[in-house]
């Protein structure tokens, strides 16, 4: 559904690694790497894409994450800022691919970095739903002239 080669703008988010964020072996567990990306894309929604996720729910939509794949560069450990940098990279039918990199503030050193697809669901029903065109044009009007690339 979204034309190849389109490479759309990223936004950052900051998060403060807590410290119920820390595991037993002394550094962020692997399931708060998903969770700093879910908060980036709520935050995200709304001040960068001008659509909060109370426009979704005062439509009877939702978002449900389909699948997530996440490679580990760098161990993350409390006290650290962190960028979850996203950004919008297809959609299909009611799926939209976000791409993610999660970097160290103090060095932009990548952390993490993978993708998640999110399927827009009937709040009602719970089944995916095609995404309307209208939010597919509100999310995808910020568009970069180059692909988007990576630190390392």
């Amino acid at each position: 559904m979204s034309e190849k080669g389109v490479a759309y703008r990223k936004f950052d988010s900051e998060v403060a690694v807590r410290p119920d964020d820390i595991d037993m072996n002394n550094h962020v567990h692997t399931s708060r790497y998903l969770d700093y990306v879910l908060y980036a894309r709520f935050d995200q929604m709304n001040r960068c894409y001008g659509m909060p996720m109370e426009k979704f729910t005062e439509n009877g939509w939702g978002w449900y994450v389909k699948s997530c794949q996440i490679e580990f560069r760098r161990q993350l450990l409390m006290g650290e800022s962190v960028i979850v940098r996203t950004w919008l990279d297809s959609f299909e039918r009611s799926d939209a691919l976000v791409r993610f990199q999660i970097f160290r503030k103090a060095t932009m050193k990548i952390a993490a970095e993978g993708s998640i697809v999110n399927t827009m669901i009937s709040a009602s029903s719970g089944r995916a739903i095609p995404i309307p065109a209208w939010v597919i044009t509100q999310y995808t009007q910020f568009r970069e002239q180059e692909s988007p690339g990576g630190n390392e």
